[in-house]
């Protein structure tokens, strides 16, 4: 570009915001990225992510075109201007005629289009006096006329399109927590770009509702978090906490930025809890949550009911022992009121730092029964393992794929010369491994609960013991009252038509095997009362 060029060169809009320190060099950054994107015009994207207003806009429109600014929202335009000039030209150059008297008053998104001036000029018969208008204001007006008819143009309705996001968000963020809590949804999701979406059993379902705006995420953001919710996630980008509302109950809320806006996941938490038996769990889980001491540890991909498991058996306990509970958990989900246990629910980041700092200082709150949300280190695990020695009962989650990964996700926490130690320590203290899964029901009504359940009996203790255990998937594929296999488990309700085959097979550890045992029913269907029963056929 030569010099004369450079000279001659219209400054662009966020140019001129910059120079005048409305928004920062970032901010623009930001808007360009989010255009790159999705498209549109700057200002009205800055709109959008709540940089600037719109009267900031035409006020700095009007500087870079050197004309005056109108704004549509608040005029009303008669149809006597609206037939003025043909609608194959509005819609061309747009442009809309305002008024007249000694010339035409034009609103135009470039009024400096010299072409398009002097054809309205020849159209009209007399002189235009060009007015910027914002993109999207021109946009909404356009398909207001685009609707079939030529009436008159009113602002209010053009405001009622959204036009002042920033504003005035499209949907309340009440009206988003009351849904959800009306529907059966694993998870809401609201993301800018896109209308907020339901995480149903069969996928993502879109509310028909106005794509929403990183302005209108920021918002909620804000709406549902205190101030010290606020530092916190300005100072990291993401956070996850719990929410009680007083309409609509108390959820699960995650946070966090993605190219450059805010998204967040919202997961509506029941008020009543759930017993094992509604759950589906084995009867067996109870048994081992009813013991003094030991460790049971919940596992299972995330979204597939931990948390719920977990608060069943703190429930079951506070139910029916005279105890001390002291969990820590990040973030409280489920509030458990006081029956005949106490129960003290401790949240990371807010009673205490970390998961390792509350087990370190666990044991001056006596507990009899300790609830760690999540095992994340070896130093927090060795705490665990020492207390479910010592005449604890210790009950966690982790992530894992089935009961036998678990154990060794355990050992392969701590570096190679305490792993033998780990070995001895987990033998003796484990009670019992839960993996389980939701699994899509064949009727679409919902997910249902299949697990893989693993006592450490004798045999099993053994296996732990001298590091052996690929031999344990070995005996739960034989199937034990020690020992059931999610593949039973999965089999069990494919023959039962709880669900497919096919959704089956997506959560089976041996397809195979699975294929093999709903093929020749080897796994009798449990009848209501029973205990499962299986039977080997000719």
């Amino acid at each position: 570009m030569t010099q004369q060029q450079k000279k001659e060169r219209t400054p662009m809009l966020g140019e001129i915001l910059v120079q005048y320190q409305i928004i920062t060099i970032q901010q623009l950054k930001n808007a360009l990225r989010r255009q790159a994107q999705f498209g549109g015009k700057i200002g009205s994207i800055l709109i959008e992510m709540g940089y600037i207003k719109t009267d900031t806009l035409l006020e700095f429109l009007s500087k870079q075109f050197g004309v005056p600014a109108a704004n549509l929202v608040k005029l009303d335009v008669p149809p006597d201007m609206l037939r003025a000039l043909p609608l194959d030209k509005i819609k061309a150059y747009k442009a809309i005629p305002l008024k007249v008297d000694d010339q035409y008053t034009i609103a135009m998104v470039n009024p400096n289009d010299v072409m398009a001036i002097s054809d309205i000029q020849f159209i009209l018969g007399k002189g235009v006096k060009p007015v910027v208008v914002p993109a999207a204001q021109m946009d909404a007006a356009l398909k207001s006329l685009e609707s079939g008819t030529m009436r008159e143009l009113k602002g209010s309705d053009l405001a009622k399109k959204g036009l002042e996001v920033a504003q005035q968000p499209t949907e309340d963020i009440k009206i988003l927590l009351k849904q959800l809590s009306e529907v059966n949804a694993v998870d809401m999701q609201l993301t800018a770009g896109v209308p907020p979406a339901m995480k149903m059993s069969t996928g993502l379902e879109r509310l028909k509702m106005h794509a929403l705006t990183p302005a209108q995420m920021t918002a909620y953001a804000k709406a549902l978090m205190n101030e010290e919710q606020e530092a916190r996630f300005a100072a990291s980008n993401e956070l996850d906490y719990a929410i009680t509302d007083a309409d609509y109950g108390r959820f699960r809320v995650n946070v966090y930025k993605q190219r450059n806006s805010v998204s967040m996941t919202l997961r509506h938490i029941p008020e009543k809890l759930p017993d094992l038996k509604t759950l589906g769990l084995p009867t067996e889980l109870e048994a081992s949550a009813l013991k003094n001491q030991g460790l049971i540890l919940i596992t299972g991909p995330a979204g597939h009911g931990k948390s719920t498991t977990m608060a069943a058996l703190v429930d079951l306990i506070n139910t029916k022992r005279k105890c001390n509970i002291v969990s820590l958990e990040d973030p409280i989900e489920y509030l458990h009121p006081h029956k005949n246990s106490n129960v003290n629910q401790r949240e990371i980041g807010i009673d205490t730092s970390t998961f390792y700092e509350g087990l370190k200082h666990i044991f001056r709150q006596d507990p009899d029964v300790i609830v760690v949300g999540e095992m994340r280190d070896p130093d927090s695990f060795m705490i665990a393992l020492q207390a479910a020695e010592t005449g604890h009962l210790v009950m966690s989650t982790l992530h894992a794929r089935n009961a036998t990964s678990t154990v060794e996700r355990v050992i392969d926490m701590f570096p190679p010369h305490q792993q033998a130690q780990a070995r001895n320590q987990l033998a003796d203290a484990l009670l019992m491994v839960l993996s389980q899964r939701l699994v899509q029901k064949k009727d679409g009504s919902g997910r249902i609960l299949a697990c893989e359940s693993l006592i450490n009996s004798y045999k099993m203790r053994n296996f732990i013991r001298d590091g052996k255990t690929h031999q344990i998937r070995t005996q739960m594929q034989l199937g034990s009252e020690d020992y059931t296999s999610i593949d039973s488990s999965l089999a069990k309700l494919c023959i039962a038509g709880k669900i497919t085959l096919e959704e089956g097979l997506k959560h089976a550890d041996n397809p195979t095997f699975f294929t093999e045992m709903v093929k020749s029913k080897t796994v009798q269907v449990e009848t209501a009362g029973s205990q499962p029963q299986r039977q080997a056929r000719a």
